[in-house]
């Protein structure tokens, strides 16, 4: 839940507030009157990369028949993408 707070009480507690952001994850909309002027809240942060086996763990696994499918369909692409003419975009005229 989002609260509402003046900028006279964040400016004043201003570590407090900072705390309870990080450490609760509350979010704080500032007001400059009874106008909002700016909000104060967690950074989103991704994973990170030690996380990566759990998150590979936990992906979905294809059938045996959905993968036979993807493979055909892999290589069915790297075939028109043979038979097409492309330009290296890195190659200057």
């Amino acid at each position: 839940m989002t609260k509402s707070i003046s900028i006279t009480n964040i400016a004043r507690n201003f570590s407090e507030y900072v705390n309870r952001v990080a450490y609760r994850g509350e979010h704080f909309i500032v007001l400059r009157g009874k106008k909002p002027v700016a909000e104060l809240r967690p950074v989103p942060h991704g994973n990170t990369l030690a996380e990566l086996p759990e998150l590979l763990a936990a992906l979905p696994k294809l059938s045996p028949e959905e993968a036979e499918a993807f493979t055909e369909d892999l290589n069915a692409a790297k075939k028109e993408l043979e038979n097409q003419n492309l330009r290296d975009p890195w190659d200057t005229y």
